[in-house]
């Protein structure tokens, strides 16, 4: 079962997150997305991505009722996986915009984050790495990516808080570049990705890889250690108590 639609124009692909009502992530979401990224990367014809979602999410997240029934084994396996998806995206060759089309939360924002450009629909959600309110951590890579884009300072006001922001507030932090309206959310993010993919693709490319590899090689030395930290977290008595409730409609 395909759980991310494609859409291919004028050197574009538009990547359609579409898991039921939240676009909540699971272990099918990851491999699709890794592979689906691997085969643009390699197609001479796709110049740049724009991800989004479809409904009222850009995702919930990861899917946490499913993965109550995995042993912290499984859980590992998981999120090995999905923290290489967000470093090769981090890494990524080519273009990615981020549309976000309503709510992006925890695991969704780390995607989001990975991208090289974020505009939000405004009043249609929230924005958050909201992992303390319900007593979990985040990852190293993702605390290292918000870093990048909003500094140690709002990176410790937006991973203590929890908060949920909206687009505006988002923007004031520099978690999304623009706010914009539903009608021209993705017109807009097709405009930004069609002219980062109009500068000469090895620049790009170098200059990409310049400003991120140094951050993605600190990540993947520590990134293993910090899922060992967020596992056991994640399967403490308070969490796991906190996770029970969680319901995803």
């Amino acid at each position: 079962m395909s759980f991310i639609e494609v859409e291919k124009s004028e050197g574009i692909a538009t990547l359609i997150l579409a898991r039921g009502k939240v676009n909540a992530i699971n272990g099918m979401v990851v491999d699709e997305l890794n592979q689906l990224l691997k085969t643009l990367e390699n197609d001479p014809e796709l110049n740049a991505i724009v991800l989004t979602g479809r409904g009222r999410f850009f995702s919930f997240g990861f899917d946490v009722p499913e993965f109550l029934s995995f042993t912290p084994e499984e859980f590992t396996d998981y999120l090995i996986n999905f923290t290489d998806l967000y470093t090769y995206l981090f890494l990524y060759p080519k273009p990615v915009v981020a549309a976000l089309n309503g709510h992006t939360i925890a695991g969704g924002c780390m995607l989001a984050l990975a991208c090289d450009n974020r505009v939000m629909v405004a009043g249609k959600g929230k924005i958050s790495l909201n992992e303390i309110a319900f007593g979990s951590s985040v990852f190293f890579g993702s605390a290292e990516m918000l870093r990048f884009w909003i500094g140690s300072a709002n990176a410790t006001k937006v991973l203590y808080s929890g908060a949920m922001y909206s687009a505006e507030e988002a923007m004031s932090l520099g978690l999304v570049q623009e706010v914009l309206t539903e009608d021209n959310l993705m017109v807009q993010a097709r405009r930004i990705a069609s002219d980062l993919a109009s500068k000469h693709s090895p620049a790009f490319t170098s200059i990409k890889s310049l400003l991120r590899k140094p951050i993605a090689e600190g990540m993947m030395q520590r990134e293993r250690a910090s899922i060992r930290e967020f596992v056991d977290i994640w399967y403490s008595e308070h969490t796991w108590a906190n996770l029970q409730k969680i319901m995803i409609n």
